[in-house]
């Protein structure tokens, strides 16, 4: 999922996400934007109809500063190193997809760039993906199959090296791994899938970046003659580019192809997107938008208030910055929240040698007092938050089940008893060791000031059982160490769009974005029929059976489902939308 490192880990982690069931997701609370729509309103968005989304036409406003928890980082946002959710939030209406999702999860056709996706054949399952013509990005170049096929190549899994190693570096590959891919025409790219892919609709929606930089770059003549049997030389340099170049930003290899394109970058603070002359659909919106990172919420309120920022989108809730924002209403500020599609949740990396002892993992959950968390850190937010008791599921989903309820008791006195049923034994530092072995370890983390918070807490509560929790903040956590697995905890969210399929990397054994270094073989044969049945409410009995059978090895701890929340002022309407952040419809934005 992503990773706001933020899936695509928030800080959110990017993997692309979830299929929900049940759930409407959105909500918020019954503010009015001081017109004729509610907060729950704004989560629709103007242009969507009954066959899909077509940007409408939208007054010109000047530029909108929006605050944000962390900074962008990366164009290619698919790559298992960069993907974080900071980065889709920037790149939403930069690198179009085949769909939007708009606040209340519900995922519809992008008929701004698609003719149609369609299921042309159930046996084997064929898809057809219809592009549609005069779409091109911000250097004048189409925006055509080459793209779609870029996206497929570079996720698919198909090219190894002679060793067996990949060539490409992607965050996830599930679904792409299934098919193979080819052009029919510029317009049309067909996806023939050796097992059946319930959530094909989750393709080329974050993912489809300009396959003619590539070419140009790497001497490459056409993208679609590369397949898993060129020569090594040629997939050695589109690999290279790929996994490498797209890092930071670069006017001349970044071009845009949706409503904005990027024109501006200051690292670890900001950037600039200004409305794209080549976008193909409707002009609107803001001329320019700067998305500002400022870490600390109660800063973000601050500069809200004083007319520094027009819209605070925090992927990270905030009990301080939520009292301040609600106290701002009488100066025409709208706050905004509700249950969003992230959860907090602890990591246990099977390397150390202390965490790979199951008694520890097993006392370490029981120490943790998730709801007393909850009622200091997020309640303020949203008022019937509760401890998450799932990996695969949020509470409103079909097929949610609690399996943490009995293992996450926040009853210190059971873990000490864990503990010294198994042999440990309690030193004069109050600490727990066996054979020269001390139940101590790191909780790793953002620099973010809830995540900080977060460890006191657990710090605290786990030295009642005997168990010595170490600070571990690092502001590059999510950026450089997570997906190298150097931690022995690590305290992040995943952020997931409306679909349950990319989870499977994340926690079936050697997955792109296990990082822990888990192995269940139970969750690994669920998830592999999980994501191959033909209907999505036939894959729920497998993704709840992969759900159980991890929990029962004490691996992640699910803390809490992540509300969203936001503020803005001197804007018709602004939904944060749990996958794409504030700006998924920015285009529509108009000045009050």
């Amino acid at each position: 999922m992503r990773r706001t490192k933020a899936l695509p880990a928030i800080a959110l982690i990017s993997s692309a996400a979830l299929v929900l069931g049940a759930c409407g997701g959105g909500g918020g609370n019954s503010n009015s934007d001081g017109g004729d729509n509610s907060i729950a309103g704004m989560a629709t968005a103007r242009g969507e109809s009954a066959d899909g989304y077509t940007a409408p036409d939208t007054k010109e406003s000047e530029q909108v500063v929006v605050s944000t928890d962390k900074p962008f980082t990366s164009y290619n946002n698919a790559t298992e190193d960069a993907n974080q959710s900071y980065n889709t939030f920037a790149l939403v209406l930069v690198q179009p997809g085949a769909h939007i999702i708009n606040g209340n999860n519900k995922v519809i056709l992008n008929k701004d760039v698609m003719e149609s996706v369609e299921v042309t054949s159930k046996s084997p399952q064929v898809v057809t993906w219809k592009l549609k013509k005069g779409v091109k990005w911000s250097d004048g170049q189409a925006w055509d199959c080459d793209d779609f096929y870029l996206a497929w190549l570079t996720q698919s899994n198909q090219a190894k090296k002679p060793d067996g190693s990949k060539y490409f570096k992607p965050a996830s590959t599930t679904g792409y791994e299934l098919a193979t891919g080819q052009c029919k025409d510029d317009q049309t790219f067909v996806g023939t899938f050796s097992e059946p892919y319930p959530d094909y609709e989750d393709m080329f929606n974050t993912d489809v970046l300009p396959a003619h930089i590539v070419e140009k770059a790497t001497g490459v003549a056409d993208i679609t003659k590369i397949t898993k049997d060129s020569p090594a030389a040629d997939l050695q340099k589109v690999a290279d580019f790929w996994n490498e170049k797209w890092n930071g930003f670069s006017k001349d290899l970044m071009p845009g192809a949706g409503p904005y394109v990027m024109t501006g970058f200051e690292p670890n603070q900001s950037v600039t997107l200004e409305r794209n002359p080549q976008w193909a659909g409707k002009p609107g919106g803001p001329k320019k938008i700067i998305l500002k990172a400022i870490p600390d919420p109660v800063a973000q309120a601050q500069a809200l208030e004083n007319g520094e920022v027009a819209v605070n989108s925090m992927a990270q809730p905030d009990a301080n910055a939520a009292t301040k924002l609600k106290s701002l209403s009488a100066q025409g500020v709208t706050f905004g929240s509700g249950p969003g599609l992230s959860f907090e949740h602890l990591d246990l990396q099977m390397k150390n040698p202390v965490l790979a002892k199951e008694e520890i993992r097993k006392a370490f959950f029981m120490c943790v007092k998730r709801q007393d968390i909850i009622d200091k850190l997020i309640t303020e937010v949203q008022s019937d938050a509760k401890p998450l008791g799932s990996l695969m599921f949020f509470p409103k989903d079909e097929g949610y089940k609690d399996n943490y309820a009995d293992k996450a008791k926040g009853d210190p006195a059971a873990a000490k008893k864990i503990l010294g049923d198994a042999g440990w034994t309690q030193g004069a530092d109050g600490v727990f060791a066996k054979d020269g072995v001390r139940a101590s370890f790191r909780i790793s983390h953002t620099d973010i000031p809830r995540r900080k918070q977060t460890v006191e807490l657990i710090q605290g509560q786990c030295k009642e059982a005997g168990i010595e929790v170490k600070d571990d903040t690092d502001a590059n956590f999510l950026d450089e160490r997570v997906s190298k697995g150097d931690y022995d905890v690590a305290l992040f969210a995943w952020s997931s769009s409306p679909f349950k399929s990319p989870k499977k990397s994340i926690y079936e054994t050697g997955g792109g974005q296990n990082w822990s270094n888990w192995s269940v073989p139970k969750t690994d044969e669920a998830l592999k029929k999980a994501v191959t049945q033909t209907s999505i409410s036939d894959s729920l009995k497998y993704f709840s059976e992969a759900d159980e059978a991890f929990a029962g090895q004490y691996l992640s701890l699910p803390l809490f489902q992540m509300p969203n929340m936001w503020a803005f002022k001197g804007l018709d309407r602004v939904y944060f939308q749990s996958y794409f952040g504030a700006l998924w419809d920015a285009n529509e934005w108009q000045t009050k």
